[in-house]
């Protein structure tokens, strides 16, 4: 008996949560397009949005990405005209990354896409159901996380 890739992945709850995980990417890649940004930058915009200004850093903590990638991710949005880059006022080393006036906009709209694909998400479940997989989800993020 062969042992194929869906059997080596049956029963596992890491490959579901992947496969779930990798479905909202792809829905959201797809609403986002309109926009002409990424997950990844349409992440930077919403956080930018709403702050006065966080260096990249920051932002790849948050929006859990590789300082590489969000290095990329900026520039980008840099040559948009969606982030202006600035020195910081209390550190001479680090770089502040603020949205422009574009690219609040942009935030904004690209957010609705994105909401709507959550909501779509969140509709599939009644409030009771909704409620215990987010407490779920969350208990799973403790525990892995206080694994050694």
């Amino acid at each position: 008996m062969a042992n194929t890739t869906e059997t080596v992945a049956a029963g596992r709850l890491g490959h579901t949560i992947k496969r779930a995980e990798q479905a909202l990417i792809a829905r959201k890649t797809h609403v986002l397009r309109e926009f002409d940004l990424t997950v990844p930058q349409y992440s930077v915009l919403l956080l930018l949005s709403v702050s006065d200004g966080m260096s990249a850093a920051q932002l790849a903590r948050e929006c859990m990405v590789t300082p590489q990638t969000m290095a990329t991710v900026l520039t980008n949005l840099e040559k948009a005209g969606l982030v202006v880059r600035e020195p910081s006022e209390l550190h001479q080393k680090v770089v502040v990354n603020r949205a422009t006036r574009a690219g609040r906009a942009v935030a904004k709209k690209a957010d609705k896409a994105a909401l709507f694909v959550e909501g779509s998400l969140s509709a599939e479940f009644t409030p009771e159901e909704l409620a215990r997989f987010e407490e779920y989800l969350e208990r799973a993020i403790a525990v892995l996380g206080s694994l050694h």
